[in-house]
Formats: C-alpha cells, sequence, structure tokens
C-alpha cells in the first residue's frame, strides 16, 4: 500500500486534520493533528486513528505503523 493511500484513508476519517504519511519499506509513520483529539487519552487517540484502517491491517495490506495523534496545542508545543 503506498504511503498516499494510507494518506487519503486517514484524510476521510479526519477531514480537519493535518495528516501526514511516511513510509520506509513496509513501515509507515503517520502523523494526525487534530483538535477532534482535545480531551482524548494517547490511547484513545491511537484507537479512533487505527479505527479507520483496521480493514487494511486485517487484510496484511498494512503493518509496522508508528501513529503520532496530537492536538494542534500539542503539535505547537513539540515545534518549540
Amino acid at each position: 500500500m503506498e504511503a498516499e493511500q494510507v494518506k487519503e484513508i486517514v484524510v476521510a476519517a479526519f477531514p480537519e486534520a493535518q495528516v501526514e504519511v511516511g513510509r520506509d519499506g513496509s513501515h509507515y509513520s503517520i502523523r494526525v493533528v487534530s483538535e477532534t483529539f482535545a480531551g482524548m487519552t494517547p490511547v484513545k487517540k491511537q484507537q479512533s486513528v487505527y479505527a479507520c484502517l483496521n480493514d487494511h491491517i486485517a487484510s496484511g495490506a498494512l503493518h509496522a505503523l508508528h501513529i503520532q495523534a496530537l492536538t494542534p496545542a500539542q503539535w505547537a508545543a513539540k515545534q518549540g
């Protein structure tokens, strides 16, 4: 599965989010920055991103995911 395909799936689930997807071989790195995550625990944030990708994970099209799910404020704080 191409990184752009993964990004399209995540953007469809989080249309207002800033989404970046990187791929290194079979490993995907996904960053989703969305106000939707406000008030969620880190686990709930991860679960909400996994939810839109579950079918692709179950089929074996996707594996080895690293997900970073942040609110805009959390992302701004990481930027320094």
